[in-house]
């Protein structure tokens, strides 16, 4: 994803190398910090519950669920992506905002809900698992409203994609060519923060893994 946006933007430029407990310090307020100190310490006494075991939980079933997210909303936006514009009308880039906007949509409930039954099945796991699944739902309470404002900045770098992509081919006869190399475009960015948003519940499974 990153890749994309560098290569649209036409930049070179490196991500600024930073600890990540320090560029996460800056995304939270004073209020947020006391707010994680208190969930971590009370994340941290689920040590003290080794004896208590916990139930197997199904990796098996956890992949299943979360192909069958990643497979449903890959068809939705390959479907979505490809749709053809009204001949009738001039290229506007109106209409691909409000598809990006909608698939964007989609893959937010559809993701969030595929992280909260994972998020479940690890919390009637093993000690260590039902940390993970405690703070990973911190984590979501004190970060998911920072992501979400990222990510709604990606179709604005879109639309620079579309306004590039009309310029190059400005004078060609159709506006078709250049409205499929767009669409493809808006289909690869979509895949990619389809993948982006998987990683976190990808890294809980592969957790479960290493536990088992």
């Amino acid at each position: 994803m990153v890749h994309l946006l560098q290569e649209w933007v036409q930049t070179d430029a490196e991500p600024a190398r930073q600890d990540v407990a320090e560029r996460l310090g800056g995304w939270l307020s004073a209020f947020d910090s006391v707010k994680l100190d208190s969930a971590l310490q009370a994340i941290a006494s689920y040590g003290a519950q080794a004896r208590q075991g916990g139930l197997a939980v199904d990796t098996h079933a956890l992949e299943e669920l979360c192909r069958h997210v990643k497979n449903a909303l890959t068809d939705l936006i390959t479907t979505q992506a490809a749709q053809a514009a009204d001949p009738a009308k001039p290229p506007d880039y109106g209409q691909h905002l409000q598809r990006y906007a909608e698939l964007q949509k989609r893959m937010a409930s559809q993701v969030t809900a595929c992280r909260a039954q994972v998020r479940q099945a690890l919390s009637k796991g093993s000690p260590t698992l039902r940390q993970l699944a405690a703070l990973d739902g911190v984590m979501v309470q004190m970060l998911g409203e920072r992501e979400q404002k990222l990510l709604s900045a990606v179709p604005l770098y879109l639309e620079r994609r579309f306004e590039h992509w009309r310029q190059t081919q400005q004078h060609a006869q159709a506006t078709s060519g250049w409205l499929h190399g767009f669409q493809q475009d808006m289909r690869q960015m979509l895949l990619a923060e389809l993948q982006l948003r998987l990683q976190p519940i990808l890294g809980l499974i592969e957790a479960v893994h290493h536990d088992n």
